[in-house]
């Protein structure tokens, strides 16, 4: 029989300790998933005439509030959430189980808040399924070369519940672009992979504890993800919610105003002979935002001049623009060298449905009347059929 040495025995008992702590780190990833899993959710929104599909994660139970990006979610302001259904302890992943049992699994959510600038947004809940729990805020946060682990959505694949691991690289504040605005907010940026799909959802601690929200890639670097710090999310979540703006159209069905969509994407209202001399005017499909500003802006074209305006009346329009009550005139040139007179009010996006109807008619009047007095009376033409010139 073949004595083993002393080097032997080392190496043996080391990788002994070595595979023992593997298994006890798989068994922590293994609890840590569970334990989160419990929070989290698919997301999906119709927004843009598309759907849209991300990831959440229940942070009050009692108030049966979901936090997920604002890029998830868009203009929707409404949401279809479902939690994984469990057999056995184990989720289901596939994605057309919660598809065809919609009825069964799904649950309404309202879009309450957003926060365009650390791409954040909050969902209320119609109702919380059993067994789902409120994920526990961390205290500290993250650092580098900590761990971080985390579950999402990825439209890469065919299964939900899909689980990821990785390390802090750093954590800072940052200021960039997506296709959600402009972002300004405490990143935590990891080595870890953020697919589509996986947005929203939880990066937690080795405790389970939330440290941070997925949000997007670096798309010049390799396996270099960033989340939305734990800090930004309590100030999202303690602050004073700002309420979502409801979608354009939505909007404009609930003025009761006769619209149509231009073919420039924009919508036009046109107002009658008797009152407003067939004006139209006209609302942004999108809202224009700086940092927590919200607006749309409505307007209306009095005319379309071949030259500059005359001395007299720009300052005609000048004077009216310190008497009136909203908006402002002004001129702007075309590509083709034409002059268009314009009114124009920026209105707050949160605008109830008769805030916006007022101030719709009230565009299509001052325009109207202001046109004859200010405008020579040749050179004024339908708005519609001018609209692209300036848009371009």
């Amino acid at each position: 029989m073949k004595t083993l040495t002393k080097t032997c025995i080392t190496a043996a008992v080391a990788a002994l300790l070595t595979f023992s702590g593997l298994v006890s780190t798989s068994r922590a990833d293994s609890t840590v998933y569970e334990k989160t899993l419990k929070s989290t959710a698919w997301v999906l929104a119709k927004t843009g005439g598309e759907t849209s599909s991300g990831t959440g994660v229940l942070v009050d139970a009692e108030k049966k509030l979901l936090v997920t990006n604002f890029h998830v979610v868009g203009d929707a302001r409404a949401a279809v959430i479902f939690f994984a259904d469990l057999s056995e302890g184990k989720p289901q992943v596939e994605r057309t189980h919660y598809l065809k049992n919609v009825k069964k699994l799904g649950i309404r959510g309202r879009v309450i808040a957003i926060d365009r600038k650390r791409d954040l947004a909050l969902i209320e809940l119609d109702k919380i399924p059993a067994g789902v729990t409120a994920i526990s805020l961390s205290t500290d946060g993250i650092g580098p070369g900590e761990d971080v682990q985390s579950i999402g959505n990825p439209g890469s694949t065919d299964a939900l519940w899909v689980y990821t691991s990785g390390t802090v690289r750093s954590v800072y504040q940052k200021q960039f672009r997506t296709g959600a605005g402009e972002h300004d907010f405490k990143v935590v940026e990891t080595q870890s992979p953020i697919n589509s799909g996986d947005s929203g959802g939880p990066v937690v601690n080795n405790q389970g504890e939330l440290v941070a929200i997925s949000q997007a890639i670096a798309p010049k670097a390799r396996l270099v993800s960033y989340s939305v710090d734990i800090s930004e999310v309590k100030e999202f979540l303690n602050g004073p919610w700002k309420l979502a703006p409801i979608p354009a159209d939505e909007l404009l069905k609930k003025t009761e105003l006769e619209f149509t969509t231009h073919e420039s994407g924009h919508y036009e209202v046109k107002f009658g002979e008797k009152d407003y001399g067939n004006q139209s005017v006209f609302m942004t499909k999108e809202v224009e935002y700086y940092e927590r500003a919200d607006v749309r802006k409505v307007w209306s074209l009095a005319a379309k001049l071949n030259s500059a305006p005359s001395v007299e009346t720009t300052m005609k329009l000048l004077a009216q623009n310190g008497q009136t009550k909203i908006g402002a005139w002004s001129i702007e040139r075309t590509e083709s060298g034409e002059y268009l007179v314009i009114y124009t009010v920026k209105i707050d996006a949160t605008a109830t449905p008769d805030a916006v109807k007022s101030t719709m008619q009230y565009v299509a009047k001052l325009t109207n009347v202001s046109k004859k007095d200010l405008i020579p009376q040749e050179s004024i033409q339908n708005a519609s059929e001018t609209l692209d010139s300036w848009l371009k």
